[in-house]
């Protein structure tokens, strides 16, 4: 992936230097929506991602991560982040693409000017206007104060594990909470929260899945466009693909404890639905064609 011929946004907020520390779990609000869910399921996915795209064993990140519900300490080489380094940059480049790409979408497709998100990087813990979160929350968009939320911490000991070759799969991380920003700037998150609100659960959890895959599919509409400048190429879009298929809720409950898929509890979306959506915005460039809310058939 060349995000080092990409233009770095100047909409990222380093905080991880002088953080708060804080062992309450995480707290996020309903609001907020994320590409790996909250907490316990989070934890779970960013785990299962980590030991079967970067070769790592998941039961000893789960510790690091909360998964045993007890407090763990970051690896020291993750107490003390610099500010400028080449994740920010890679973060600030990605972003600074998504914010090109969809400011030419909004105005050539929806005939209106894109409003940016912020980006704020973390190490750990941070406050949000949707509530505290820790590491295992995944990233997460927040659309009280229209921020995107990343751990760069996490993000670190991925890279000195299992080396850098996997920038597209992160690069989609930021793109599907960017997905959610959209979906915020066009109502749709408002009228999906006003909607779960007078629905059951198992109606609200398909609520859940269809913004989920909604901001898959826009996730790949950005991809769309970085392909065609020949910024990614087709083993890039694979590993992108293997992250989508790796954080399906049916995939990730088979990794549970208990083994058992139950589709009514499904938030996010199968496998098979997030890598459908993801392909269908990356075929297409088309925003129109990831209304996930139009069809029956997911």
């Amino acid at each position: 992936m060349k995000w080092d011929e990409m233009r770095e946004s100047d909409n990222v907020e380093d905080q991880r230097d002088g953080s708060e520390e804080s062992s309450e779990a995480s707290n996020l609000s309903s609001s907020s929506v994320g590409m790996l869910g909250g907490l316990g399921a989070g934890g779970i996915a960013i785990a299962v991602i980590a030991g079967l795209i970067f070769k790592i064993d998941p039961t000893q990140l789960l510790s690091l991560i909360g998964g045993n519900n007890k407090p763990a300490p970051a690896p020291q080489a993750l107490v003390k982040t610099p500010t400028k380094d080449r994740d920010s940059a890679f973060v600030k480049s990605v972003l600074g693409d998504t914010e090109d790409t969809w400011e030419r979408i909004f105005k050539q497709q929806l005939k209106t000017n894109y409003q940016a998100p912020k980006l704020v990087l973390f190490d750990g813990y941070v406050n949000s206007a949707c509530g505290s979160a820790k590491t295992s929350a995944g990233p997460f968009y927040c659309p009280a104060d229209r921020k995107v939320y990343l751990d760069m911490g996490f993000f670190k000991y991925l890279e000195a594990t299992a080396g850098n070759d996997a920038d597209f799969a992160r690069a989609y991380a930021i793109a599907h909470e960017v997905g959610h920003h959209i979906q915020n700037l066009r109502g749709t998150s408002s009228k999906v929260r006003q909607l779960k609100a007078n629905s059951s659960k198992t109606k609200a959890n398909e609520l859940s899945v269809r913004i989920e895959l909604q901001a898959d599919c826009l996730a790949g509409v950005w991809g769309h466009f970085t392909a065609q400048r020949g910024l990614i190429s087709d083993q890039d879009i694979t590993k992108a693909l293997n992250t989508a298929t790796q954080i399906g809720d049916d995939y990730l409950q088979k990794q549970s404890k208990s083994g058992h898929v139950t589709p009514e509890s499904f938030t996010h979306g199968t496998s098979q639905q997030r890598v459908t959506w993801f392909k269908r915005g990356l075929s297409t460039g088309n925003i129109d064609q990831c209304d996930t809310f139009a069809t029956n058939q997911l």
